[in-house]
């Protein structure tokens, strides 16, 4: 543990002192990642052990904004490796209406970085009382949803005080794909797991400062992404949003071929994720279309076609990269509208939502 605690190249090391607390944090995430990993290895395989033996029929995740967007992409991760059905829980269904659970079969993924808000810990107690097994990701360990998981997976991210959740939802995500190569127990992806804390320190340096220019007088754009790629482009429409001020609203590749497809016109800006698997041909199609239009179309994808740097790795990796390059640019793109992107107004770290 402690090699992987104090890799020769500490990404911590490369921080400028003069850094907002998102960058410092976005850079802290290749190692809080590599905490994450080293602290959660027996954990993960036992767990992954008990779901083989004991499957289970469907998988609720529980989760509220960057936490959520981490639940989507583990979405994809589970349904397509291990081919059991994923839902997102309603939170106000236990925490406003008081409704039980009778799911039998089930397995509860509960993810957050405080572990505090009220509507996931009524969520979380509404599984338990149904005897639902929870596994909870969480940075705050002493947090009341670390004390009722039957399974505790800490995210190991380190104090986080930017408002704008970073480092966290990277481990949350890497957390999540760990658990789905230890699951399914596909190799591949178990190796691109264990390669992921060095990949993310080459992504977190990568120089999307291309899409400064297009998105510095933004309003309104769209966030694409599809399969592996689709819970990061809600988390990007989400910062984009949180840190910027801009409606950036995400869709899939596919969905947004429906209504969506009539607001997109000369000078809209779009952010597409594609990653290097069939999934990301389609984001690309979309994108090289709404380009014909003239949209302004900033697009991330490895190798080729891409007006964004993006790192080649296993197609269910390259999407987590991809978020760390990013953070940088949302970033960046705060301060040059002028915005404090650690401190967004009418936010705050912890939401008590009922």
């Amino acid at each position: 543990m402690t090699s992987l605690q104090s890799s020769p190249m500490s990404d911590a090391a490369t921080i400028e002192p003069t850094a907002s607390l998102m960058r410092r944090e976005t850079l802290e995430a290749p190692d809080a990642v590599r905490r994450m990993l080293a602290r959660n290895g027996d954990a993960l395989a036992e767990l992954a052990a008990q779901l083989r033996a004991r499957p289970v029929n469907v998988v609720s995740t529980c989760a509220r904004g960057s936490s959520d967007h981490a639940a989507t992409y583990g979405k994809y991760l589970i349904e397509t490796l291990i081919g059991v059905p994923v839902a997102s829980a309603a939170p106000s269904v236990a925490s406003v209406f008081a409704s039980r659970v009778t799911t039998g079969d089930a397995l509860c993924i509960a993810i957050s970085q405080s572990g505090r808000s009220p509507d996931l810990l009524a969520t979380v107690d509404a599984y338990a009382k149904a005897d639902v097994p929870v596994v909870a990701l969480v940075n705050d360990e002493t947090s009341p949803l670390a004390e009722r998981a039957d399974w505790l997976l800490p995210l190991s991210a380190g104090a986080e005080r930017s408002v704008a959740a970073t480092k966290s939802c990277i481990a949350a995500m890497a957390g999540l794909a760990a658990l789905a190569a230890a699951w399914s127990g596909d190799d591949a992806l178990a190796e691109a797991v264990a390669a992921l804390p060095d990949l993310l320190a080459r992504a977190a340096q990568l120089d999307w400062s291309p899409g400064l220019a297009p998105l510095s007088t933004a309003r309104q754009m769209f966030v694409l992404g599809r399969g592996y790629g689709f819970g990061i482009a809600q988390e990007a429409a989400l910062k984009l949003k949180e840190t910027c001020a801009v409606q950036a609203e995400p869709f899939s590749a596919a969905e947004v071929r429906h209504g969506p497809m009539t607001i997109v016109g000369p000078g809209f800006p779009i952010l597409a994720f594609a990653t290097s698997d069939v999934s990301g041909d389609d984001v690309m199609t979309v994108a090289r279309e709404f380009a014909a239009r003239g949209a302004v179309v900033l697009t991330a994808r490895p190798g080729g076609e891409s007006t964004l740097p993006a790192i080649a790795a296993h197609p269910a990796i390259e999407p987590i990269l991809q978020l760390a390059s990013f953070y940088g640019l949302a970033e960046q793109l705060a301060r040059t509208r002028g915005l404090d992107p650690d401190q967004p107004p009418h936010l705050a770290k912890v939401t008590q939502t009922r």
